[in-house]
């Protein structure tokens, strides 16, 4: 049985995980991800109880339940990073036993759904409308560093996409994780648009933002919008969904994004008032997990 170092599991003194401060009993099996720590709380505002609560960072947990269901809210930060931390934690707490440091003989599967913000890239994504991430292209390279990700990923996918675009293998190359397809037609129902996402390593140039400093590829936006694979076409850009689908398939969960469309790219329209509208979604997604 392998036995997990204190160098590799790294677990607190009062018992809990490293980065976000959480012991095994505080985690349901049900966790909703979000990336502002102060959505925490607005998730949590909809509970009917609330067990415990745990700030470490920029990592806000609330533990409760919503109508009789058991539920954690937790926030992972920006960028496909976090995700890596926040997922091996989570899985760490669901199936390694913190006194022995070895893995648990039965696997414990978390049902885990993003809820986030995103900028639209199709005229049929406008500002305020639910996109539910199917696939989702990565372009920060986390999964490339795991085993079997191969066996995780839309492989053609990617092939066709690097072909479409052209890609400049300086960039790294990127990986096509899929989101669990029950998880989708659950939370995604009939009421969200269903496509492609694309996770960006950040926020201005790798999305087309250029302020000061210039874009390497000035027609990148052009050919994603273009980009159409399986009768469907690349919605939006957020920056978290491929590293949260890729590592719930690596490690046996279950997860998926959802995202409300607060700027669209193709019309350049931006509501910076949509914290006031979100809620709808967490309604949505608390309902439905």
């Amino acid at each position: 049985m392998k036995h997990f170092a204190e160098s590799e599991l790294i677990i607190n003194a009062d018992g809990s995980c490293f980065h976000l401060h959480l012991k095994p009993e505080q985690l349901a099996d049900r966790v909703i991800l979000v990336g502002d720590p102060a959505r925490v709380s607005t998730v949590a505002a909809h509970f009917d109880e609330v067990e415990c609560e745990v700030s470490s960072r920029e990592f806000h947990t609330i533990t409760g339940t919503y109508q009789g269901k058991r539920i954690t809210v937790q926030s992972h930060g920006i960028g496909c990073d976090n995700i890596d931390i926040v997922m091996n934690e989570l899985d760490t707490l669901a199936n390694i036993d913190y006194e022995t440091r070895t893995e648990k003989p039965e696997h414990r599967t978390l049902t885990c759904v993003r809820i986030g913000t995103c900028g639209g890239l199709q005229p049929f994504t406008p500002t305020g409308c639910f996109v539910a991430s199917v696939k989702s292209i990565g372009f920060d390279g986390l999964l490339n560093y795991y085993a079997d990700r191969n066996n995780v990923c839309d492989l053609k996918f990617e092939k066709a996409f690097t072909e479409h675009m052209q890609w400049n293998p300086i960039k790294g190359a990127p990986y096509v994780a899929v989101a669990d397809q029950q998880l989708i037609d659950r939370i995604a129902g009939d009421d969200m648009v269903r496509g492609y996402t694309i996770s960006c390593g950040g926020f201005y140039v790798p999305q087309g933002r250029v302020l000061r400093a210039d874009i390497a590829d000035p027609t990148q936006n052009e050919k994603i919008e273009a980009f159409e694979y399986d009768g469907m076409q690349i919605c939006n850009f957020e920056m978290e969904s491929s590293a949260l689908a890729g590592l719930a398939s690596l490690l046996g969960h279950r997860a998926m994004t959802c995202c409300m469309v607060i700027a669209n790219r193709f019309a350049q329209k931006m509501n910076t008032e949509y914290k006031n509208s979100i809620d709808t979604l967490i309604k949505t997604v608390l309902d439905r997990i």
